[in-house]
């Protein structure tokens, strides 16, 4: 059986992350990518992507309609690796926070949170809000990683897709997977 590991994609700018993500785990044969979106996530791809929504679901192996409350991922009894949420926005990390799962996305991290699995949120605002600050503080102490969407130097990236690729090489390093050009500090 492969690992499965749920991809959920939110309206926050930096959809285009998700798209890398979502190409990078399609390349590990021992992965199956089970992908949730908003409707808001959907509109972001339009606005800041050339991606149709039917491109970036052909890049999961499994596709979930956000409305599906009875999908497969929102039963602790469906074994996974766990989830990333990218890219995370606040009203995501508040819904996830509080336990309001109105959606399959929100009711795919509660159920990843009660089960104890790995919790990614590439979270994505900026500033961060004291609200925003306590939602995150109050996952971070259920286990969730947040991962805000921060660009390194120390790699001397040359381009957009070196800071993405170098941020999806951080995100797949949670789950030991060996991200594409993922440069990684080697000291001084």
């Amino acid at each position: 059986m492969k690992d499965r590991i749920i991809v959920g994609v939110s309206g926050a700018s930096g959809v285009i992350m998700a798209i890398e993500l979502l190409k990078q785990l399609q390349k590990h044969s021992s992965i199956e990518t089970h992908l949730v979106y908003s409707k808001a996530a959907q509109m972001t791809l339009g606005l800041e992507t050339h991606y149709k929504i039917e491109e970036m679901c052909s890049l999961a192996d499994v596709v979930y309609d956000n409305h599906n409350i009875g999908a497969s991922i929102a039963s602790g009894s469906f074994k996974t690796k766990g989830m990333i949420v990218l890219p995370c926005s606040m009203k995501t990390v508040a819904g996830i926070a509080c336990g309001y799962s109105d959606s399959l996305l929100l009711r795919a991290a509660d159920v990843i949170l009660k089960e104890r699995r790995k919790l990614i949120l590439g979270v994505r605002e900026c500033p961060f809000s004291t609200i925003h600050l306590e939602n995150m503080h109050k996952l971070s102490s259920m286990g969730a990683i947040i991962m805000p969407l921060m660009l390194s130097f120390y790699n001397q990236p040359d381009s957009l897709d070196a800071c993405i690729k170098h941020m999806i090489g951080k995100i797949l390093d949670q789950f030991e997977i060996e991200g594409e050009k993922f440069i990684r500090w080697e000291g001084v």
